[in-house]
């Protein structure tokens, strides 16, 4: 009953304008409290990885690197085949919208996943195809957090508040997989077929079968992340919890579309700090882990934006070098004079 009574109310704040606003506000003061007090802790404590076990941050930084290929496969899915851009075009723009979420808000770094995949050689899809395919991987990001949302949900011993949070983000991820589903059918409804919107939709919606291995890569970007979470968990000395680090996850994930804030990466600071507090971590603790978990997803990802640039440099100095360059000059044409 008690339960029931707390999600009640968040569903009429979330759908209310004034209520969102006041939810994004609310987090903005927080973040900002926690960026000054992360401040502080860097200045008395040091850098937080610097005390961690160089083999585990090693291995939970390549895992987070793993995970940034699996969500780029994921959503190469989602375009049509003649429009599909290269994994390593996807993934160069996953690392370099993470580096970017150290100063733009909420889903800003949507734009800078656009600006990449467009600006690399060789890209087959337009603006437009780019953003459906965002809007489709976000709500596949939402259909795969929905089982570990609702697992976090019925683990023993959290707050009521915070079981709430978690039972509307796995009901957001049903809502997600409805949309996923009924989007080709809608698209391919003759009714509808005299809309230009519609028209242009109906070839680039994603069938079920294509959503289905994306949501698969997905969910198994996840899983990898959660594999990265324990690891470190281990090296902090806060303990090896599988629902500990399903939470982290999840509370990190939700704090994403908070589109008001300082920073992308400073609001999930704050919300993974958060949660590992309401868990029984110590603040100091909670906190360094949070900062040292984030920095090194973004560290992942900056990695794998400069290994994509560095790969198609390398392939433009292969292509012109002198030899190879006098070879792509088409010869003389001769003109014979009679």
């Amino acid at each position: 009953m008690g339960l029931a009574n707390l999600v009640s109310p968040l569903a009429r704040v979330g759908r209310s304008k004034r209520g969102r606003l006041a939810v994004s506000l609310g987090f903005a003061v927080i973040t900002t409290a926690v960026l000054a007090v992360v401040g502080r802790s860097l200045v008395h404590s040091g850098w937080p990885l610097a005390h961690g076990n160089p083999a585990l941050v090693t291995a939970a930084g390549l895992l987070f690197a793993l995970a940034y290929g699996f969500k780029a496969y994921g959503w190469r899915w989602l375009f049509r085949k003649t429009e599909r851009p290269g994994p390593l075009a996807l993934a160069a723009a996953g690392g370099g919208a993470s580096l970017m979420g150290l100063a733009l808000p909420g889903r800003f770094d949507e734009m800078v996943r656009i600006a990449i995949v467009r600006r690399y050689p060789g890209c087959p899809v337009g603006i437009r195809g780019l953003c459906l395919s965002l809007v489709t991987l976000g709500l596949l990001d939402t259909v795969a957090l929905a089982p570990f949302a609702i697992a976090a949900a019925a683990f023993p011993g959290n707050p009521p508040a915070v079981r709430a949070g978690f039972i509307v983000v796995g009901l957001g991820g049903f809502g997600a997989a409805a949309v996923i589903l009924l989007l080709p059918r809608v698209s391919a409804a003759t009714r509808l077929a005299r809309f230009r919107i519609v028209s242009w939709l109906a070839p680039r919606a994603t069938p079920w079968r294509e959503a289905t291995r994306a949501w698969g890569l997905v969910v198994t970007s996840w899983l990898v992340r959660v594999a990265a979470i324990l690891l470190l968990l281990t090296t902090f000395g806060i303990g090896l919890s599988v629902p500990l680090a399903i939470m982290f996850i999840c509370a990190g994930a939700a704090s994403a579309a908070i589109p008001i804030g300082p920073a992308g990466a400073a609001t999930q600071v704050a919300a993974g700090t958060t949660l590992l507090v309401v868990s029984g971590v110590d603040a100091p603790k909670a906190l360094g882990f949070a900062l040292a978990a984030q920095a090194l997803l973004i560290f992942s990802g900056g990695a794998i934006f400069l290994a994509a640039v560095a790969w198609r440099l390398g392939l433009h100095a292969w292509s012109f070098r002198p030899r190879r360059a006098s070879r792509l000059v088409p010869a003389p044409t001769q003109v014979y004079s009679r």
